[in-house]
This record gives structure tokens, sequence and C-alpha cells, in this order.
């Protein structure tokens, strides 16, 4: 594989608001991460399916994404990336209606609030290992559908690698766009620009898939967003990179190698949960440190 050579750049550093935005709320969620040095934020919709009363679910979502942008702007930190809430599909035609209606919500207050990609799980509801063909004909068809609201509101979605749990055995396995070539496929397929890929780091690692080779095989095209977390290859543990076994190196080595032009966005809550809440904002600068450490060494000269 040719090497892309580039010029060193400062590589944009974020987390998500996920476990601030349930202690402190989302607006100390957002001022917390800016105090702790990220260059930008990942909102989290998580709560938008399970919680009817959550702002976001209200009908002047608008009004309340607007304000976060306030508080965001006044903080000096702005929102690169977003999650919607997920799963996004059950099999019930009524209730992934519903899902997807609020999806589109979270994708128009996720670019009111400045997000540039939306990370949206593909659908995985069935049996993977029985149903990939079928799974992947409704994904198709999911991300198609979601490309006039991207249009509409100026924003990207990301697919990104699932993985699913075996209860009989008591592991994971594989899901949707668990091996590279497949997620590949997926992005080709709906032939979109609006339509990338986010590669989740700690999902490969428990789907038993070569992280370096997951990225030279997406290439800089289609891998446009990272959700970078660690883990012991057997829980899906969303903790602080080099806390367990994941080899950092290789990512770093391959985001060099494709000329990675995206933004390092950590997704290591867990990491934070276990501390008590006066030590919070000190585990929250070392998930700092750590992510920007990583970052400076992927957008190093090669």
């Amino acid at each position: 594989m040719t090497m892309i050579k580039k010029e060193a750049i400062h590589m944009t550093l974020s987390t998500q608001t996920d476990f601030l935005a349930r202690v402190y709320g989302d607006a100390e969620a957002i001022r917390m991460l800016a105090k702790a040095g990220f260059d930008a934020y990942d909102f989290s919709f998580f709560p938008m399916f399970d919680n009817p009363e959550y702002a976001m679910n209200k009908p002047d979502f608008r009004d309340y994404a607007k304000s976060l942008r306030a508080v965001a702007d006044e903080a000096e930190i702005p929102c690169n990336q977003a999650h919607a809430p997920f799963a996004s599909s059950t099999g019930d035609e009524a209730d992934d209606e519903r899902r997807f209606q609020a999806i589109v919500q979270s994708m128009e207050a996720a670019s009111i609030l400045g997000a540039k990609i939306i990370v949206v799980h593909p659908k995985h509801h069935l049996p993977y290992l029985t149903h990939a063909a079928e799974l992947k004909e409704m994904n198709i068809e999911f991300y198609k559908r979601l490309v006039p609201y991207c249009e509409k509101f100026g924003i990207k979605v990301a697919c990104e690698n699932m993985w699913q749990h075996n209860p009989v055995v008591d592991r994971i396995i594989d899901s949707t766009c668990s091996r590279p070539q497949e997620f590949c496929d997926y992005i080709d397929e709906v032939g979109s620009p609006w339509v990338v890929g986010c590669l989740d780091v700690g999902h490969t690692a428990l789907t038993d898939e070569d992280l370096g080779g997951f990225v030279r095989t997406m290439g800089p095209r289609r891998l446009q967003a990272l959700h970078v977390h660690d883990n012991d290859f057997r829980e899906d543990s969303h903790t602080i990179p080099f806390a367990m076994k994941i080899d950092f190196s290789a990512l770093v080595t391959a985001l060099r190698e494709i000329g990675y032009e995206g933004d390092f966005t950590l997704e290591a809550d867990h990491f934070m949960e276990k501390f008590p809440l006066p030590l919070v904002p000190e585990a929250l600068r070392l998930l700092y440190k750590t992510g920007r450490f990583l970052a400076d060494e992927a957008s190093k000269n090669i």
C-alpha cells in the first residue's frame, strides 16, 4: 500500500457528553469538557428513545438545542460530532418508525449544535449469522432514507461497526459491519457522500478483527469518524486507552498511513463512572491528556 504523506496537523480531539450529562446535565457537561481542554464535544442523544421528558423530545427541542449552542459558544468549544439514540430497530414496525423519526429529530438538533457528523447505528435486531443478507438490504434502505435529511440539515450520517451477544455461550459474536469489507460495501452501496463510516475501535477488538487492517481497508474516503476506547477483548468496557489490551500503536500508525482527515473522538465514559464525583474533573483531565497524546501521534508526519 502506498503511504500518503501529509503535513502535521492539530487533530481535533473530542469526547462524548453521555456520562457527564447524566450526572450534571447537558449544559454543564459541555462546560466541563471545555474546561478540561477538549477541542470539541460529541453530543449524546441517548435518552431520546426511553425518556419522553427529555428536552430533545419536546416540541421546543430546537430552542433547547440553540440554548446549548449558546453555552458552547460562550465556553468556546464547538460540537464536532453527535451520536443518535440507539438501537435503531427492534423489528416492530410501529416502534421502528418512532425510532426513525427520533433519529431524524436528533439529526436536526445536532445540526443546530453545529455537528458535521452524527453516528447512527445500523439495524441489527436479527441474528446476524443467519440474517446477514436481510440486514444488509434493510440497512441500505435505512441509510438511503436518511440521505434527504442529511441534505436538508447539512450533516453527514456515519454508520458504525457493531457486535452481538450470544447468550448460549455468553460471548460476543459478529454483527452488522463487524468485518471491514462488509462495512465498505455498506457505504459504497448507499453511494452518497452524506453517508460515511465511524470505526469503533473497541468493537474491532471484540470481534477479533485486525485494527490496523480495518483502518487501511476503509481508507480516508469512507473512514471519517472514530470512537476510541479500550477493552479486554471480552467485554465492551468503554474505558480509557492503555487501561486494557488494545494496541493503540496499530491504530495511530494506520491512521497516519491512510492520511486520515477526520477527528479523534473518545468514547470512554465508563472510565469516569468509577470515580467519586469530586474526582471526576481530574479523571476527565486524564482522559483529555490520553486522547491528546494519541491524536498527536496519529497526526505526525510519515
